[in-house]
């Protein structure tokens, strides 16, 4: 994994010269996490945040009867436990890698010294931020708003778009993650699969999930 490649992966530092990167590389730590170990937990100090270099994440909450919902899934690229940093607040839910993971680790004052000193990264993270509001914007609606069905049609549809392929969608959790995504059971979203492929909208193979009618999903929506 190499720190730069990292670092130039990410929306947080769009627009750092060569020499401003390398900058940036001389703060970070490399951190290795293997599948269902724990990053951070929900409550911990907020002393720094990371960024996924190889693997993925989840950031999740328990409730008191210990069922966990996956709040999001975060890739290659993408930071995850930036907001506290700037509140003086602990993390507000845990983290876990979903499988072997690489992450890059950016101590609170170093990087907050950083920031005082470039302040394009500053822009770049409330970018960065706002983006994620929106992300949390939707998933609450759609918890609150969405049946199951229209929750998944939005899921599979989103993650097309991301994934940039023609009509195949690699799921990249588990349906049994996913289901806590989308705020639901395993053996619901099983049936609501089976359904959507009974109907022709998409088939499943795996974790492989081919989009047969697009137009049919946007109307789940």
């Amino acid at each position: 994994m190499k720190k730069l490649e990292i670092l130039r992966s990410t929306p947080l530092f769009n627009g750092l010269g060569d020499d401003e990167s390398a900058v940036v590389a001389r703060l970070v730590f490399e951190k290795s996490y293997a599948k269902g170990e724990s990053i951070f937990f929900e409550g911990d100090e907020a002393d720094g945040f990371y960024i996924v270099g190889s693997g993925s994440v989840k950031v999740f909450k328990m409730n008191p009867a210990g069922k966990e919902h996956i709040l999001h899934i975060f890739g290659p690229g993408e930071p995850v436990g930036e907001v506290p940093v700037f509140g003086n607040r602990p993390f507000p839910a845990s983290a876990e890698a979903i499988v072997d993971t690489r992450m890059l680790f950016f101590p609170k004052p170093a990087f907050v010294s950083l920031i005082e000193q470039n302040p394009s990264i500053a822009m770049n993270m409330l970018a960065v931020l706002s983006a994620r509001l929106r992300q949390f914007s939707s998933q609450i609606e759609n918890l609150s708003l969405k049946e199951v069905p229209a929750r998944l049609a939005g899921y599979l549809l989103y993650t097309l778009d991301e994934q940039g392929n023609d009509n195949v969608v690699d799921l990249p959790v588990s349906k049994g993650q996913l289901a806590s995504l989308l705020g639901t059971i395993p053996e619901t979203l099983s049936r609501i699969f089976a359904k959507m492929s009974e109907e022709g909208l998409i088939r499943v193979e795996g974790r492989s999930i081919t989009i047969l009618d697009r137009g049919g999903l946007l109307d789940r929506e």
